[in-house]
């Protein structure tokens, strides 16, 4: 009788021991996947740092490869109760071909800073609107514009389920800069899904469709198709979110890659 009762007892605990171990997987995997949510999220209210590795193949009239290195710090900063600024700067690094001896030159892009004012409570429709500024910090003339640009970017985008869909898009235009050289319009739009699936893993889509237009010029166009997949782990203490894309380009100004390859890695920074 006594030995019956043991049986029962260890088997209860077995079963209590059990039941809190899947409770506790399931906990992390539903953290995992929170946490790639608010990554997919351009003003989420949390800091983090991409370094956007681009492998653009076929560049130039020899067909050689250019490397654009892109780091997007990313600074909410809390306005009031119901307001969040999040700042999104983009600091390219390039190494690219010099047309047309067929060498390399490495140097800094023209810094692209954005700044959106976005709801802190926001609905079922996430959305975030403000300047965005282009400063030519070039450090050679074939790596930016040399002019100062200003214009309007806008963000909007959803979450439901399991999915993050939305768009972001920005259109700047020259104001000031070296009068050598023309002035500029600038087109850009970032159309993302993400599927999230557990432990952290999404399958994205995400290419930016660019126009750009110089005076009595037509737009040149960049049209990219294409998508990768990524995951949100924990290394340590430190989130890591990291992914790997592949882009066609259907349409592309002469000389440009027609082929990209990013592998992203972001350190994000959630709240606790």
């Amino acid at each position: 009788m006594i030995a019956q009762r043991l049986r029962k007892i260890a088997l209860i605990l077995v079963i209590l021991v059990s039941a809190n171990s899947a409770y506790a997987d399931a906990s992390a995997i539903d953290a995992e996947s929170a946490l790639a949510k608010k990554a997919q999220n351009p003003v989420e209210n949390m800091i983090s740092l991409p370094f956007n590795n681009n492998f653009n193949f076929n560049y130039g009239p020899a067909n050689q490869l250019q490397f654009v290195l892109n780091m997007k710090p990313v600074i909410p900063i809390e306005l009031n109760d119901s307001w969040n600024l999040i700042t999104r700067t983009i600091i390219p690094m390039q190494v690219q071909p010099t047309l047309p001896s067929g060498g390399y030159m490495t140097g800094l892009g023209d810094i692209n800073p954005t700044f959106f004012l976005s709801p802190s409570r926001p609905g079922k429709i996430v959305w975030g609107v403000g300047p965005s500024i282009i400063f030519p910090t070039a450090t050679r003339q074939q790596m930016g514009q040399g002019k100062y640009s200003v214009g309007p970017s806008v963000v909007v985008l959803t979450m439901p389920g399991h999915w993050v869909v939305g768009a972001l898009s920005s259109a700047t235009w020259t104001v000031g800069g070296q009068s050598s050289r023309p002035g500029i319009e600038i087109f850009t739009l970032q159309y993302f899904i993400n599927y999230n699936l557990p432990k952290g893993w999404y399958i994205t889509s995400q290419p930016v469709i660019s126009a750009n237009r110089k005076p009595g010029s037509r737009y040149s166009w960049t049209v990219p198709f294409g998508g990768g997949a990524g995951r949100v782990f924990q290394l340590g203490e430190q989130a890591l979110n990291t992914a790997i894309e592949v882009y066609k380009n259907a349409k592309t100004p002469q000389y440009q890659s027609n082929l990209q390859v990013e592998l992203s890695i972001s350190l994000l920074f959630p709240k606790l």
